[in-house]
């Protein structure tokens, strides 16, 4: 697998949003503001990113040979021994000749990540002072950048290459939920991790990954694009089963009584699901007879409601309902 010299945004589907960003934005491989790592290190780290020496600094040249050295190690997938000299909430610091590297807790083998607080630091800090067996996931010579994986180092070396110029969009795979954050949820596919887009969750609504899934959880998800260069895949759960909107006219019919559940209400109406991924609009008009203050006042969410269908827009996604008895 070739090294990626520059860092290559990836967008996953629909949201304009880079991987790197957010996932910087999760806390999972950096804290915002450059961290002081603790016992005992000093090197500083900003966004994720290991600094180089200054280019008057005599240790340049041999930092620059280092660089050269582990762009060879990833090229060759190598797994490296190296030891942990510090930590901060979002992972491990580890050493190798001039160079540090990060190792991001989602990466790290049997570690609870949604572990919080004092739990979570005391869980990090045991690690310092082991040594522990990493692959480089991400290598980005020109921005500092040296990510490596506890998880990745499991797999036999050249297996997550091939993995991914194997894989194709369409594929069907299974994998293991291996973290959950508010933009998705990431998946081993075997030493490789691809996204699901919380958009890509479910055909209905989703608050939280977490509402869905949960870590170490063996999924069926379908692979939708995948960028060889910087070694991203998206993924989907919801593309394994059928669009509910393709065949609502099939399964619907105008004036038809159905039942289904308030998921949301507002100014101008409430939302109610009559299956998974199936939402239908009981605009105010249609919630009841007379003069009420607010939908609340009618309905609330989780109520199970009796509606008749007034509209069916398999196009424009809109299902319109009614509470009112008259036809």
């Amino acid at each position: 697998m070739s090294t990626a010299t520059q860092r290559h945004e990836y967008t996953p589907p629909p949201p304009d949003e880079g991987y790197w960003a957010a996932l910087l934005q999760e806390g999972e491989f950096a804290e915002p503001a450059p961290p002081e790592f603790e016992n005992g290190s000093t090197h500083s780290k900003v966004d994720g990113e290991f600094n180089h020496p200054d280019s008057g600094d005599p240790s340049t040249v041999m930092n620059h040979a280092d660089w050269l050295e582990i762009t060879r190690i990833h090229d060759h997938d190598e797994v490296l021994e190296l030891p942990v000299i510090g930590f901060n909430r979002g992972g491990l610091l580890v050493e190798w000749r001039s160079l540090r590297g990060f190792v991001p807790a989602s990466q790290l083998d049997n570690f609870a990540v949604n572990e919080n607080g004092f739990a979570r630091r005391d869980a990090l800090k045991d690690y310092v002072g082991k040594t522990l067996s990493l692959r480089i996931i991400e290598l980005y010579v020109d921005q500092n950048r040296l990510i490596l994986s506890e998880r990745a180092a499991r797999v036999m070396a050249g297996q997550r290459a091939d993995l991914l110029h194997q894989l194709k969009s369409g594929d069907k795979l299974t994998g293991t939920v291996t973290n959950l954050c508010d933009f998705g949820a990431f998946v081993d596919l075997g030493g490789l991790e691809g996204l699901i887009h919380i958009s890509e969750l479910s055909w209905g609504r989703v608050g939280h990954p977490a509402d869905l899934l949960e870590r170490n959880q063996t999924v069926q998800v379908y692979v939708m694009d995948i960028d060889q260069a910087a070694g991203r895949i998206a993924l989907s759960l919801k593309r394994m089963h059928p669009d509910p909107w393709e065949t609502v006219a099939e399964r619907y019919t105008v004036g038809q009584l159905i039942t289904g559940v308030i998921t949301n209400v507002v100014d101008f109406g409430a939302f109610a699901c009559i299956e998974e991924g199936l939402e239908g609009l009981i605009h105010v008009s249609e919630l009841a007879e007379g003069h009420f203050l607010h939908p609340r006042n009618v309905v609330s969410e989780g109520q199970m409601v009796e509606a008749r269908v007034l509209s069916i827009d398999s196009r424009g996604r809109r299902l319109g309902l009614s509470l009112r008895r008259e036809q």
